[in-house]
């Protein structure tokens, strides 16, 4: 059985919510941590300080990930403060809420940029070195929109749903190199939100989901816990629904 002990971790949207949830989660683990956000720099090192006392290193980098040059930035500081990266859990998206018809190319450019170039950037940048070195774990995160969809966020789905395929893709060419690929899909959790227009005209609310609760940060951590141990060890290629029964909802 491989421990997380002493491996290293990528973490991206690190500064808050469940990016911080996961980030603390695997330092509990043991895992060595490089954090990344855009520009919450007093967040992210709230964060790595949290991390710290479970006696792990810990690296921040301030960065936008929807441009390449971002991710590569990233990936050479991770390397350079860590070493070799044996794990990415990579969060970061951005939702907004706006009728079909109004979307310009820019504004879907920017959702795809940040949602699915970023991974696929992150993606081709880390996984030789995991392929080399015949260990990997990789998480990313789609949303419940890209299955049952959402008014007002086609563009957001559409993004989404490619994440789906970038992770099925990669887990059935990787697999024989010791390389997990999975994705969690989080239904409605009980975060701050950045941009709470966005949600004016569909509240957040416990009322459609069969379990009655919002979700916390902690369960979407423990998740992403289970799908970078060993617990998960025969699983690669799976959207995992936290999302207490919401997707089965519709």
């Amino acid at each position: 059985m491989t421990s997380l002990q002493g491996k290293n971790a990528i973490v991206t949207g690190a500064s808050r919510n469940i990016g911080r949830a996961i980030a603390l989660r695997l330092a509990r683990a043991g895992c060595h941590l490089s954090l990344a956000a855009h520009q919450d720099a007093g967040g992210l090192q709230e964060t790595a300080d949290q991390a710290a006392r479970h006696g792990i290193d810990t690296h921040t980098t301030l960065g936008d990930l929807s441009k390449r040059e971002g991710c590569e930035e990233l990936l050479r500081h991770s390397g350079e403060k860590l070493g070799p990266i044996d794990v990415l859990v990579h969060t970061v998206a951005i939702r907004p809420h706006q009728p079909f018809e109004t979307v310009t190319t820019p504004e879907w450019e920017s959702v795809r940029s940040l949602i699915l170039d970023s991974t696929m950037h992150l993606a081709l940048g880390i996984v030789p070195g995991m392929a080399e070195r015949r260990f990997g774990r990789i998480v990313l995160f789609t949303g419940l929109g890209a299955y049952v969809g959402a008014a007002e966020r086609a563009h957001v789905s559409a993004a989404k749903m490619g994440i789906i395929g970038l992770t099925r893709g990669l887990a059935r060419e990787f697999a024989e190199r010791n390389i997990r690929v999975n994705a969690i899909s989080p239904g409605s959790i009980d975060t701050v939100r950045a941009n709470p227009e966005w949600y004016a005209s569909a509240p957040i609310t416990p009322d459609t989901i069969p379990m009655g609760r919002l979700g916390n940060v902690d369960e979407i951590a423990d998740a992403v816990h289970f799908l970078v141990s060993d617990a998960s060890g025969f699983i690669t290629g799976q959207t995992l629904h936290a999302n207490g029964g919401e997707f089965l909802a519709g």
